[in-house]
């Protein structure tokens, strides 16, 4: 990289934070999660506006240069991984064993009906969704239908918290499903990832690739829990804490990303497996992961976000039919397939109603999986714009409609800063 390009290299960098932290802050007060607010900022300094707007200065910001794009893509890695990783030390294994029949019900058929939903609309409707519809449908709505049966616990967690609902009977169902879901809506998508990306895996047949995935998910959180549980309060004791335990944290991430992208799926796997099984400490050293989180959603998470509203034109690659069909299945598929889950389970009506509206937020979860699909050329603009809508569209819904339907008056949003 040249000294200019150097310099720009690090002016991008600079407006890019500062939107995510203006655009962020400002959903905050609105009561939004402020990954919405980091992804209108990039949306704001990207294509769609300000490149329409002021294409010369656009283009004096963002030039065509193989080494800042290089430089931007690091870095956008970095924060896609230590977000993971923080999304990860947010589940909590130890919920598993409460209320685990209509936990089971939830997270099943809020995974079983929106897959479904997903890979029957790619079928019955593949003009809708373009050429990968119509080259290889099969496993196209695969990819959709894992696309739509993720959630966000991140997301989840934070709007029960916002609802003082996350200690309640409420709130542990929900929790447990949820963790459930992340943990075989990731793996599932990892492993369709690693059969559709070219040139991403070793070119082994589909057991093969299976038995990696899942002997990869079983190994590193039996590492990640081992090392909770003995490894971390033994260097407590020996080390500079918290800054040793971002250091160990920042290895073991990188070492689990390239493990993962060694064996053909996504590196994303890997850091998050390496986030659930450090969590699962019996005795959580808050200050260390207040510190690590910390450390992810104020510098590199907020980077990652911005980036993905400059990855496309929300104007010009806009398809109203496409983010209709996208936004409806995903609906539909989440809150029916969840609701229903919990009304079996034996949660009243209106109770199992929001815990379906709950399952279906889906937040910086979907954006995450939209702009990973987009770098590996599985998805067009049209389908990336369509997802990004879709997540935004489920986040914003999911608080008002469980405060509506358990009743619950408005609270204050606490201060803390959460990237969701």
């Amino acid at each position: 990289m040249t000294h200019p390009d150097l310099i720009l290299f690090f002016i991008q960098l600079a407006v890019m934070l500062a939107c995510a932290l203006l655009f962020g802050q400002l959903l905050r007060r609105l009561h939004q999660p402020a990954v919405l607010g980091e992804l209108l900022g990039g949306i704001l300094i990207g294509p769609t506006v300000f490149g329409m707007l002021a294409p010369d200065w656009y283009g004096r910001l963002f030039p065509v240069s193989e080494s800042l794009a290089l430089g931007q893509d690091a870095v956008i890695k970095l924060g896609m991984l230590f977000f993971m990783f923080a999304a990860g030390l947010e589940v909590d294994l130890a919920h598993l064993r409460q209320k685990g029949g209509v936990a089971l019900l939830t997270a099943g058929l809020g995974i079983a009906v929106p897959f479904g939903l997903g890979f029957g609309a790619v079928l019955l409707l593949p003009a809708v969704w373009g050429g990968p519809a119509r080259s290889s449908p099969l496993l196209f709505g695969l990819f959709i239908g894992a696309a739509l049966s993720i959630t966000a616990l991140p997301v989840i967690a934070r709007i029960l918290v916002d609802l003082n609902l996350l200690n309640q009977d409420f709130g542990v169902v929900v929790m447990v499903a949820a963790t459930l879901n992340d943990l075989i809506g990731w793996s599932l998508f990892a492993l369709i990832l690693s059969k559709m990306a070219p040139g991403s895996g070793p070119g082994q047949n589909t057991s093969i690739t299976l038995g990696l995935v899942f002997g990869f998910f079983a190994i590193t959180l039996l590492l990640g829990r081992w090392l909770s549980l003995k490894a971390l309060p033994w260097l407590q004791t020996r080390i500079a804490w918290p800054s040793g335990f971002i250091g160990l944290a920042a290895v073991l991430v990188l070492l689990a990303a390239a493990a993962a992208e060694t064996i053909g799926v996504h590196s994303f796997f890997g850091a998050f497996l390496v986030g659930v099984g450090l969590g699962q400490s019996v005795e959580r050293p808050q200050r260390a992961f207040e510190a690590v989180h910390q450390f992810a959603i104020s510098f590199l998470a907020p980077i990652y976000f911005v980036s993905i509203g400059l990855q496309a034109n929300f104007a010009t690659h806009f398809d109203w039919l496409l983010v209709l069909v996208v936004t409806v299945v995903a609906c539909a598929g989440k809150i029916i397939g969840a609701g229903l889950g919990a009304w079996l389970g034996g949660m009243p009506g209106r109770t199992a109603l929001a815990v379906g509206f709950a399952m279906n937020a889906r937040g910086a979860m979907e954006l995450i999986l939209a702009s990973i699909a987009l770098n590996y050329g599985l998805i067009d603009q049209r389908l990336f714009i369509a997802l990004i809508i879709m997540a935004l569209v489920t986040s914003v819904l999911s608080g008002p409609a469980i405060r509506q339907l358990l009743l619950i008056r408005p609270v204050a949003v606490e201060t803390r800063q959460v990237v969701i």
